[in-house]
């Protein structure tokens, strides 16, 4: 009897790629691309100023500050005293004070800040001079990473937000409370945390009222709203100057760039141009020996002044 024959193996054929697959890959490069890189301390030693960057989870060294002189900011005496003391106690290895500079634009509030920790460093070198990082208003949810790295190197920091203020739904201010005072584990003993805000809580109004509107008794809402500028224990206001203060500052720094104008055709430019920008502020001064300045061909260097 004939035997049969088995029928020939059929040929397995490849499976046939999703049409979603290249898409899904592009999604998962992206991914890794932006992931965080892994934990552990990160670097500031090789600078006395930082910007962090979120996403990639590293530093950026800066190398020059743009920064006013401690000695050239006029009108704000007093508030320069408070910051300049409590970074000093910081520096020293002694406690200090979380700090919120709030109130009127360009009044000098992150000049300031910048302007202290230069003087603070002076006359300190290597580890002991204090480092300056900037986290940007954005990224302010991945502060608790950046302060959990931080909290692994041993120098003295200066955490730094600028223009720091909360909108509508935005509930990221719940997180940073929790961050500055109030945690397990609290704020690293190397780190103070200093902010610039035009709002001397933080929140917006609409912010405010909504938890106004959603509290049982009007109190919750008052502690709701204060409770977030509670975490800094050292408030330093800056208002409008008046004219006197104002003209002063224009002075000192004509008077430091050595501009050869007559004071009393300073004072007349410096009158119209407060008029002309509606303000008297820090900022309006030094934009106005800037106009003075270029139309004189005179080149202003703040790290020489």
């Amino acid at each position: 009897m004939a035997k049969k024959t088995p029928p020939k193996a059929r040929s397995k054929a490849a499976p046939k790629a999703h049409p979603l697959a290249p898409l899904l890959q592009r999604i998962a490069t992206a991914l890794e691309r932006g992931a965080p890189a892994p934990g552990g301390a990160v670097d500031v030693s090789g600078a006395d100023a930082f910007v962090w960057h979120a996403e990639s989870g590293e530093l950026a060294p800066v190398k020059t500050v743009s920064r006013v002189p401690l000695r050239l900011l006029k009108g704000i005496e007093r508030q320069a005293e408070l910051l300049l003391a409590n970074t000093q106690q910081h520096a020293d290895g002694y406690p200090a004070n979380n700090a919120l500079l709030w109130g009127a634009r360009g009044a000098g509030k992150s000049s300031l800040v910048k302007a202290v920790q230069a003087a603070v460093n002076e006359k300190r070198k290597g580890a002991a001079r204090i480092a300056l990082v900037e986290i940007h208003r954005e990224d302010i949810q991945s502060l608790p990473r950046l302060l959990t790295r931080l909290r692994e190197t041993p120098r003295r920091c200066i955490l730094f937000c600028d223009d720091l203020s909360f909108e509508g739904e935005d509930q990221s201010y719940k997180a940073l409370k929790s961050v500055l005072e109030g945690g397990l584990e609290g704020r690293p003993a190397n780190v103070v945390f200093y902010a610039t805000s035009n709002r001397r809580h933080m929140l917006a109004r609409s912010m405010i009222e909504n938890e106004r509107a959603t509290a049982i008794h009007d109190s919750e809402a008052v502690e709701e709203k204060v409770s977030l500028s509670d975490r800094f224990g050292l408030w330093l206001g800056f208002h409008n100057l008046d004219q006197d203060t104002f003209l002063a500052i224009v002075s000192s720094y004509a008077a430091a760039f050595k501009l050869p104008i007559k004071g009393e055709d300073l004072r007349a430019r410096a009158i119209e141009w407060s008029m002309t920008r509606g303000a008297r502020s820090g900022r309006v001064a030094w934009q106005l020996i800037q106009a003075i300045a270029g139309e004189m061909k005179i080149k202003v260097d703040l790290e020489k002044a």
